[in-house]
């Protein structure tokens, strides 16, 4: 099988979003189910971040996508940190 650039190029992105990203909620879309929380491998409380309107800023939330897999309402998603935008650590 040989690598298409394109694929690669999409595999990259990804890797990036993931490597420096959140899991971000959009309250007004969350119903607070717990579904994400569930299936979190961690056991993160990403129910409560989501009330709050944080991102999920836990150092130990592997980014692994569960959570934004398993919400029936799209309420999860990957994107940068404030910090990351403007350039910072």
């Amino acid at each position: 099988m040989a690598l298409v650039p394109r694929s690669l190029a999409f595999d990259l992105t990804r890797a990036e979003v993931l490597a420096t990203g959140n899991v971000v909620p959009d309250p007004a879309r969350c119903v607070q189910c717990g579904i994400c929380s569930y299936n979190c491998p961690l056991g993160l409380d990403v129910r409560a971040y989501a009330w709050r309107d944080e991102p999920i800023a836990d150092a130990h939330c592997l980014t692994c996508g569960q959570c934004v897999a398993r919400c029936p309402r799209g309420a999860l998603r990957f994107a940068p940190t404030a910090a990351q935008k403007r350039g910072g650590c």
